[in-house]
């Protein structure tokens, strides 16, 4: 039997409407199941964004979010940056490099694939001048990694 393994997220009391935050926003999304609580409150529920797994739960004050764990999005085009970096960041707050903190207080880190490619250049120059202009970036921006990435 192969073992699984699925980010499991602890809400004060917004498990549901993170859920519906959440699935809301990215494609092929949707909510799995769901487990009642006293009074009608969701206990729990299972989710799944663009096919990943994720499990909620509402445990009260004591939980909460820390920045070092975040949900990584691999973005194609600027076009998903920019919806993504909105959508994610609206009622919590941006932060540099492309991380942003959600109105749950769950990290994303919204980063294009073009990033990572201009990263890992042969030309260590190259490299390095992308990483600089990605420091100086809250939500990244592909056309200006890109002027680094090629400044002759």
């Amino acid at each position: 039997m192969q073992r699984k393994i699925t980010t499991f997220l602890t809400f004060n009391d917004e498990a549901e409407e993170a859920m519906n935050f959440y699935t809301s926003i990215f494609d092929g999304s949707k909510i799995v199941s769901t487990t009642p609580g006293p009074n009608g409150t969701l206990l729990s529920g299972t989710f799944e964004l663009a096919g990943q797994e994720f499990m909620a739960l509402n445990g009260g004050p004591s939980f909460g979010f820390a920045q070092g764990i975040s949900l990584f999005v691999d973005c194609e085009t600027q076009e998903e940056v920019d919806e993504l970096w909105d959508k994610l960041s609206e009622g919590g707050e941006q932060g540099p490099c492309g991380w942003l903190t959600d109105k749950f207080g769950v990290s994303w880190q919204v980063i294009p694939r073009a990033l990572g490619e201009m990263l890992s250049d042969e030309d260590p120059e190259k490299a390095r001048r992308v990483m600089e202009a990605m420091l100086q970036m809250s939500k990244i921006e592909i056309d200006g990694l890109r002027k680094a990435y090629e400044l002759a």
